[in-house]
């Protein structure tokens, strides 16, 4: 049952911000986020089918995101 609209399809950027233009790291790119989004649908409904705070579960998937630290480009 999922309510949510349909998204546009991101453009991937480059760290120059230029678009990524390779087809098959797209595709990757992509399944990788809707893999995410699944993972944490999943989590927020296991914490309030649990009896959990669903605003307290999406700020902790929040700060998952934001401590993320990038890793280091590729050189050359």
């Amino acid at each position: 049952m999922n309510s949510r609209q349909p998204k546009e399809a991101t453009v991937w950027r480059q760290p120059d911000g230029k678009p990524v233009s390779c087809l098959e790291k797209i595709k990757v790119l992509n399944e990788n986020i809707q893999e995410i989004e699944t993972l944490c649908a999943d989590a927020l409904e296991d914490g309030v089918l649990m009896g959990c705070n669903a605003d307290q579960i999406k700020e902790a998937l929040h700060a998952l995101i934001d401590g993320l630290a990038a890793p280091h480009a590729k050189k050359g």
